[in-house]
């Protein structure tokens, strides 16, 4: 009996997918292993790979389609000289029911009682659509100049219209951006409750109503499932998680020196250690030392780890994904090392596994190769802290009782202030601090 290959759940926060691409074609031979297609979930796109072997009778789900829903059949899988004509019925369905999900709202929802012809579409939200051509109430001029809103004067010169032509539906008989739009075809029907209207092009320029009453040159561009999901998850990080930021100052030539002497020590094994994996380190270290910051906050709990598992910001086409290095405090420097380089090229493949990247007791995130002097990072739900590193420079710093210059580089520490009070999170930066201008600490 042909088999139907529904849309799998390769993470456990996905509840819809998008079918980014299909590997086989209707007719294809396939067998356990081979991969099939590619999916892009809320995290990474990620490889479906069959699971029994068959002929691809019949793709359901065309490649690109958004919205495909866990469980949903994407395609049929007929064994040899079985007959797919029983499924067929099956496979009519899931099309049809995919652009249903992203019809916008009936059109009666859309265009108000008042709003004229259909063929007209979008309106601002702080201008009213023009009602049936009537006399004005009231003159619309004063003196010999046209009563016509700032917008509306610029629209009109934008489009070639003579504003004394046109009869005015705003108050006192004043020319208002519908106005305009009605004169040209395209007075616009209200958007609904809770979005935006839809920006009316101008000459390949946009009008952004209620935000900046202007033409602006843009580009539309679809937000992929991994920049929805970071939006939701840092939009819920501020709005529900009281940050609170401390930043230490922290000479780094200790460090440096060191990370010279080991690479040197190293080479022959094909190893070189980044600034970076001795941070990675250092972080570890020092959530096993204040274990009151290796937390996280669950409602009426409070999670307390024994294990520092380091999530690493790591920068990608598609967003930002944070592959988690796992046991840091336990690992040595060049094992971490090793271990990064090979996350963070698979994550810029797309080639990580999901729990490869979900989970982590605390982030770090280093924008120093940017330049960047100093930064306030965003926690990571639902971890309790991110360390965010800042560029190492030369600067004055005070050494010994005597002002020489060094390589300093800040350091902040975000903390979740429902789960880490102030000073706890203020030990934490010591111990930071501590291990990073005395590396040796850390090999110990």
């Amino acid at each position: 009996m042909p088999t139907e290959l529904k849309m799998p759940a390769l993470s456990p926060t996905m509840e819809e997918g998008t079918l980014a691409k299909w590997l086989v074609k209707e007719g294809d031979d396939v067998k356990s292993g081979d991969i099939l297609a590619e999916i892009e979930t809320d995290k990474a796109t990620m490889e479906f790979e069959a699971v029994d072997e068959g002929k691809i009778a019949k793709i359901l789900v065309p490649e690109g389609t958004d919205g495909v829903k866990v469980g949903a059949p994407i395609a049929i899988l007929a064994g040899e000289g079985e007959d797919v004509s029983a499924a067929a019925p099956k496979a009519d369905t899931a099309p049809a029911e995919a652009p249903k999900a992203a019809t916008p709202a009936p059109k009666p929802d859309e265009t108000p009682k008042s709003a004229p012809p259909p063929e007209t579409k979008g309106v601002t939200p702080t201008e009213t659509p023009p009602a049936p051509a009537q006399p004005a109430a009231r003159p619309r001029t004063e003196g010999d100049r046209v009563k016509a809103s700032p917008l509306a004067r610029r629209l009109a010169q934008a489009q070639n219209i003579d504003l004394n032509a046109l009869q005015g539906s705003g108050p006192d008989g004043r020319i208002v951006r519908a106005d305009i739009d009605a004169a040209v075809g395209k007075a616009p029907a209200a958007a609904p409750a809770g979005t935006p209207a839809a920006a009316p092009a101008l000459g390949g320029h946009v009008v952004l109503p209620g935000v900046i009453e202007q033409a602006i040159p843009h580009e539309a561009i679809k937000l992929s499932n991994i920049r929805k999901t970071i939006a939701r998850r840092l939009t819920e990080s501020k709005q529900q998680i009281p940050h609170i930021y401390l930043t230490v100052d922290i000479q780094l030539d200790a460090l440096l020196k060191l990370r010279g002497e080991l690479n040197a020590g190293l080479e022959s094994r094909g190893v070189k250690l980044s600034v970076n994996d001795l941070l990675i380190k250092a972080l570890a270290q020092s959530l096993i030392e204040v274990p009151e910051c290796n937390v996280s906050f669950a409602g009426d709990q409070l999670f307390k780890y024994s294990r520092a598992d380091v999530s690493v910001a790591v920068s990608i086409p598609a967003g930002l994904i944070t592959p988690i290095i796992v046991g840091a405090d336990a690992k040595s420097v060049s094992a971490i090392s090793t271990e990064m380089k090979d996350l963070a090229g698979r994550a810029k493949e797309g080639k990580l596994q999901p729990q490869e990247y979900q989970g982590g007791t605390a982030s770090l995130s280093n924008m120093g190769m940017y330049g960047i002097k100093q930064f306030e990072a965003v926690i990571n739900p639902p971890q309790g802290m991110i360390m965010a590193i800042g560029a190492g420079e030369k600067r004055p710093y005070v050494i010994n009782d005597s002002l020489q210059i060094a390589s300093v580089m800040s350091a902040t520490g975000s903390f979740d202030h429902r789960a880490i009070d102030g000073a706890d999170g203020a030990k934490l930066m010591q111990a930071f601090k501590r291990l990073v201008e005395n590396p040796l600490g850390m090999l110990a």
